[in-house]
């Protein structure tokens, strides 16, 4: 009924304790790493159906953490470019190569955080919300998330440069990913994603969600917010180069 493989858990564990500190505490920290990570035990789609309704109960935690805690200039722009990543995710799920996708997102992880941490925009002043930048970016995750759940380099080249509030990034984090993983379920439902396997595998790793987002929410209260800003660039610069890298390796293969 569900994935027997104890090596498949070996990994799926911290993979579900890491990305429930990644909602909460530094959003994208583990952004985009849990089904590379789970592919190594599992193919590429059963990895993002299993860990889909894992998400989704990651992020009722997460609203409970940061309710009424969200960026209201940016909100209508990001659920917006969603709306069209969803759809556009859905049509070109089932042609366009992983490989390719994790290309694209991780050259643009890569480029940005460099730039950000040692190129010219460190000394720009903080970004404005922006409808035309805003709907590409939330466009973009929504299309890679809908096919890998790695929707958090896109987001983060968006809001990290507008240097907002701590809480309030991650508390639109929070609400926009909460919307992403719950307008998947249905089209994941009609491409026969969420088979009983699935289903049942994800059940076995719910327990370990209100560990991990509690884990996420006591780092998030304790850094500093010119610590936290670094660390987010650096773990953006460190899932680029992680997804370049298994995009490598799936072309070697």
């Amino acid at each position: 009924m569900f994935i027997a493989d104890p090596l498949f858990y070996a990994i799926a564990i911290p993979v579900v304790l890491l990305t429930g500190i990644s909602k909460t505490g530094i959003p994208g920290l583990f952004g985009g790493m849990a089904v590379p990570l789970l592919s190594l035990v599992v193919s590429p789609v059963q990895a993002a159906a299993v860990m889909l309704p894992v998400l989704c109960l990651i992020d009722l935690f997460g609203l409970r953490a940061f309710w009424k805690v969200y960026d209201r200039r940016n909100m209508p722009i990001l659920f917006t470019g969603l709306a069209f990543g969803i759809v556009l995710g859905m049509l070109v799920f089932t042609w366009v190569p992983r490989d390719m996708i994790r290309i694209l997102i991780g050259t643009i992880a890569v480029v940005f955080a460099l730039n950000n941490l040692v190129g010219w925009a460190r000394h720009r002043p903080p970004a404005q919300a922006s409808w035309p930048r805003g709907i590409l970016w939330s466009s973009l995750s929504g299309i890679t998330s809908f096919i890998a759940h790695a929707g958090s380099p896109p987001i983060m080249a968006y809001l990290l440069p507008q240097r907002l509030d701590r809480r309030i990034y991650v508390g639109t984090t929070v609400w926009f990913f909460f919307v992403t993983n719950y307008a998947k379920i249905l089209p994941y439902a009609y491409l026969g994603q969420l088979d009983l396997t699935n289903l049942a595998t994800a059940f076995v790793l719910l327990p370990l969600v209100p560990i991990g987002v509690r884990l996420g929410v006591v780092i998030q209260g304790k850094l500093d917010e010119s610590v936290f800003y670094k660390v987010s660039y650096w773990a953006l610069l460190g899932i680029g180069l992680k997804l370049l890298y298994d995009a490598t390796a799936g072309f070697w293969r």
